[in-house]
């Protein structure tokens, strides 16, 4: 059983990584910040948002004793912020202050991991902020990392595909080429351990995700000294759209993988059949105390599930939209609930003799005055509620293509760079400055930092901004 323990919706943007500690959860976001909520009634810690990263915060992870957590960013930094008061307390820059896809502490909380977009990774020291290693991966860049259990080895995966497993000392241990087509988006160990046959080594299962729609169980063999990927354990093909994020439960139990696909699939470690599927998710999290998920999505929100019967399984917020599925699967009730939350009571008789599910609440118009019969003011309060309930449900503040790929913010002036894409001039010409000279959006090298105005996708946002 899996049912809606709390609803969190604070985020401006898409949810792009979510993390529990003992006592707290974390979310983060392309809107920039972190919101941090207490793990006992998820209300938020005053201190949130944490706010200090200059782009969008694409991961976040926590110490292991949960005092501090920490954050990485399209600006090249981890930031590390204190659980107690929310202050930054430091920052570990990336050396060529790359973009940063994905980071990792240890579980001994001794080292931290950074993967960038110019196919590098870093290796910090925690306690000095010092830089350890700085690693040549791949020519791609790193979107995932982690370290084993015993924070003696880690992984890397690349948008190559490709998954390496590394000694903490910088050395290759392992690569497994092709692991996934189009690329690896996120990767996760187990945190039990098994002695192999004849006690000769310790196997760990690692799971990873990525574009080709898998989720994918390995065994990784660690000998004295050294480690190998031995062949795939797992192919777990359930969903039908790049799977981006995937982590074990606690206790080893249970892995679970969010898709573009919108769901969420749980599967037991033992038969690796799936247990439960639900919708809406991009990034997940295992509470490492209680039987809670998290999930984050690109309609913003965060939603907090309990796995497994017992008490406290109603959502601790009153029902609310954000807590219902795509509009286009809204029920009649649905939409009835809906109306209500936005104070618009009067309209309910009418839209239930009407029969007005969420597929026909989305295709409402001007001209359907059948639905509100006289009242013009009436009319314009639910056409402004129905775009932006469309608008939230996008997760973004216009179309995508009006979204700068760096900022993910609405274009203010909309330049072509060589890679033939289109950004915001102040994001890429702060991008070009750094000493990562690719594209973007392909990892290609720039073959000149000219930048074309995009006047037509300027006067395109201008006009889309005056329908609103």
């Amino acid at each position: 059983m899996v049912s809606v323990v709390c609803t969190l919706d604070h985020h401006a943007n898409e949810v792009s990584g979510c993390a529990f500690s003992a006592s707290l959860l974390a979310s983060c976001s392309g809107d920039k910040t972190l919101r941090v909520y207490s793990a006992v009634d998820f209300s938020e810690r005053p201190y949130s948002p944490l706010c200090g990263h200059e782009y969008g915060v694409h991961c976040c992870c926590f110490t292991s004793c949960g005092s501090y957590l920490l954050s990485c960013s399209t600006d090249g930094a981890i930031a590390v912020w204190s659980t107690d008061t929310g202050a930054r307390v430091s920052a570990l820059e990336h050396p060529s202050r790359s973009p940063l896809r994905a980071c990792a502490v240890a579980p001994d909380s001794s080292l931290v991991l950074g993967g960038a977009c110019d196919g590098t990774a870093a290796l910090w020291d925690f306690s000095s902020g010092t830089l350890r290693r700085f690693l040549a991966v791949s020519e791609a860049s790193v979107a995932a990392c982690c370290f084993s259990p015993c924070a003696q080895m880690f992984v890397t995966g690349s948008t190559h595909g490709t998954l390496r497993l590394w000694g903490v000392d910088g050395s290759i241990l392992c690569v497994q080429k092709d692991a996934h087509d189009l690329g690896v988006t996120c990767c996760s160990f187990a945190p039990q351990f098994t002695v192999g046959t004849y006690g000769c080594c310790v196997e760990l299962q690692l799971a990873s995700c990525g574009q080709d729609s898998r989720l994918k169980i390995w065994i990784v063999s660690q000998y004295e000294g050294t480690g190998t990927l031995t062949p795939l354990l797992h192919t777990l093909t359930g969903q039908s759209a790049p799977v981006l994020s995937c982590a074990f439960s606690s206790d080893g139990a249970l892995v679970v993988s969010g898709s573009v696909d919108k769901t969420v699939a749980i599967y037991d470690t033992v038969s690796y059949l799936c247990m439960f599927w639900f919708r809406y998710v991009t990034a997940v999290a295992m509470s490492p105390t209680k039987p809670w998920l998290a999930t984050g999505s690109m309609d913003r929100t965060v939603k907090v599930w309990r796995i497994g019967d017992g008490e406290d399984t109603t959502d601790r917020k009153l029902p609310s939209r954000s807590t219902l599925t795509l509009l286009s699967d809204w029920s009649e009730e649905d939409v009835q609930t809906w109306l209500r939350e936005e104070g618009l009571e009067e309209l309910v008789g009418i839209f239930k003799s009407n029969n007005i599910d969420g597929s026909e609440l989305s295709r409402l118009n001007r001209e359907s005055t059948f639905v509100i019969p006289e009242s013009v003011g009436l009319r314009g309060r639910l056409l402004r509620k129905v775009e932006s309930l469309k608008a939230a449900q996008s997760g973004s503040d216009g179309p995508d293509e009006f979204l700068g790929p760096i900022t993910r913010e609405l274009m203010r002036d909309p330049v072509i760079a060589a890679d033939g894409y289109s950004y915001e001039r102040e994001a890429i010409e702060s991008w070009i400055r750094g000493k990562t000279k690719t594209s973007p959006m392909t990892n290609l090298p720039l073959q000149t930092t000219l930048l074309i105005p995009n006047r037509s996708l300027k006067m395109a946002i201008a006009r889309w901004k005056s329908s609103q």
